[in-house]
This record gives C-alpha cells, sequence and structure tokens, in this order.
C-alpha cells in the first residue's frame, strides 16, 4: 500500500482568492491538479471525473474541487446533517493522534467532526482537559472502522460540535441543481481552512509549514445517484488514493501533501 500513495506539491497560491466556488481564479488555474480519484475499495477508475488542487499562503490552506455530474443533486440543508447521505466531496486532515473530517454537498451544506483516538485521550495528551474535547459534556460518537473494516488502533471519539475557526466554503453549479430535465456539467467547491485551526493537529510543525514539510490529507467524493438517476446506496466511493476497504477513516491511506514556498506556475 505505501508504494501506492500519492505525493502531491501545494505551491504557493499566485494572488488572493476570494472563495466563491468558482476555479477561475489565475492562482487555480496555475495550481496542478490532482489525478482522477479512484474507487475507494478496488483502485478502478470512476465513472465520472473528479479532482482536486491545494493551494496556500500565509492566512489559508486552500482546496478546490471539481466533480463532474451530469445531474446535480443535493438535498440536505441543515448544517451538521448527514453530508455523506447525499452526493459530496470530503477533506480528511490527519495529525499523529486525531483528525478532521469536513464534508460539503452541492448545496453549499457541511458536516465537520474532529476524530481524536481514544488511546491518546489522556493526561498529557495537548487533547485532554480541554472542554470542547470532554465526551462526557460534548456531543460525540465513536468509531472503530466504517464498512466492516476495524483499525488497527481501535476506536476514536468524533467530537460533532467542534466547528473549524473562520472556515470559507462556497459552491459552483455548472448546470440546474436537482433538475431532472436539464444535463449538466457538474460542480466545483473551494474551500479556505485558516492555519490557525490546524495548530492542534499540527504535531508542533510550524503554521503555516515550512518549505519541504509533509502532511497526511485525504480527498474523496461519495455518489449516491447513478447515471441515469437510480439511488444506489450505500453509494460508490472514490478517493485520492486507494484505501482497500469502503473507509475514508484510515490515515495510513492519505495523500502525502509536500509544501512549497514556490509560487503556483512557477515549478
Amino acid at each position: 500500500m505505501e508504494n501506492s500513495i500519492t505525493h502531491y506539491t501545494c505551491y504557493r497560491a499566485a494572488g488572493p482568492l476570494v472563495i466563491d466556488g468558482r476555479l477561475d481564479k489565475p492562482s487555480w488555474k496555475l495550481a496542478p491538479r490532482s489525478t482522477p480519484f479512484i474507487d475507494i475499495v478496488t483502485g478502478k477508475p470512476a465513472w465520472f471525473d473528479t479532482r482536486v488542487a491545494l493551494l496556500w499562503d500565509e492566512a489559508n490552506l486552500y482546496f478546490g474541487f471539481t466533480a463532474q455530474e451530469t445531474d446535480v443533486w443535493a438535498t440536505l440543508t441543515k448544517r451538521d446533517s448527514k453530508i455523506y447521505e447525499d452526493n459530496d466531496v470530503e477533506v480528511f486532515i490527519a495529525g499523529k493522534d486525531a483528525y478532521y473530517e469536513f464534508e460539503i454537498n452541492a448545496l453549499n451544506t457541511i458536516y465537520e467532526v474532529f476524530w481524536i483516538w481514544k488511546d491518546t485521550l489522556a493526561p498529557g495528551s495537548p487533547y485532554y482537559g480541554r472542554p470542547e474535547f470532554d465526551p462526557q459534556t460534548q456531543r460525540t460518537m465513536t468509531l472503530s472502522g466504517v464498512g466492516g473494516h476495524v483499525h488497527e488502533r481501535g476506536e476514536r471519539w468524533g467530537f460533532l460540535d467542534w466547528d473549524y475557526p473562520g472556515l470559507q466554503h462556497a459552491v459552483h453549479i455548472d448546470g440546474t441543481l436537482n433538475s431532472r430535465n436539464h444535463t449538466d456539467k457538474g460542480w466545483t467547491v473551494e474551500l479556505a481552512f485558516p492555519w490557525e485551526g490546524l495548530e492542534l493537529l499540527a504535531d508542533g510543525r510550524p503554521l503555516p509549514p515550512k518549505d519541504g514539510d509533509v502532511w497526511r490529507i485525504d480527498c474523496s467524493r461519495f455518489q449516491q445517484v447513478s447515471k441515469d438517476g437510480r439511488l444506489i446506496p450505500p453509494g460508490d466511493g472514490w478517493t485520492w488514493n486507494k484505501h482497500g476497504h469502503y473507509d475514508s477513516h484510515i490515515p495510513e491511506t492519505f495523500t502525502y501533501v509536500h509544501f512549497s514556498t514556490r509560487m503556483a506556475g512557477t515549478y
């Protein structure tokens, strides 16, 4: 598995980015796009093209998703609904003992969870003793794996009320949302994560990262509707890297993102 994991270089943005969901800005045109997402279990090509590009500046880490879709569809409008039950795109950012999960649908509705491995939520941990990470008082869920897979590290706490500080997110639809009488081209997603929100996952590394720093980040897409409009529960999962299981929560499979201080387009 290790040899099959993707490496990606994240360059500096070539100018300011206004988060409106459109990826027509000069910086996005210069940023390298990922390889097409593949089936999360088998690694076979997905039947819709999905890619992501990353950029950074002194303020934020940026993601730009392009999702081909002939019938752009979404239903959930309440924040922290189970967005994975709609067609969505997702981001996972991992530290040594915790990781952050973000999901968004074509209605620009988001879901986020901060996950901490149970074996580390103890005295001496940077997470221990913080009110927002107290499983006795906070709204939480537990997870050992997804789709029958059980991670060898065991269970983790998911803190459902943790909100990423200063997060910006936007969606642009190239087509007509939820119209069965129109053939769409797809949708794009633009995200900005302020560096301060990643302090708990940095494990002492500088923010923004220094040249050559490497983070583990995964991006994925879950598709609940087939090309001909049929529901296909539990949905097809497509990721940047093959996970080998129907489970997004395997940090060891996340892409290696290398940060460069060079500006996008100058490499």
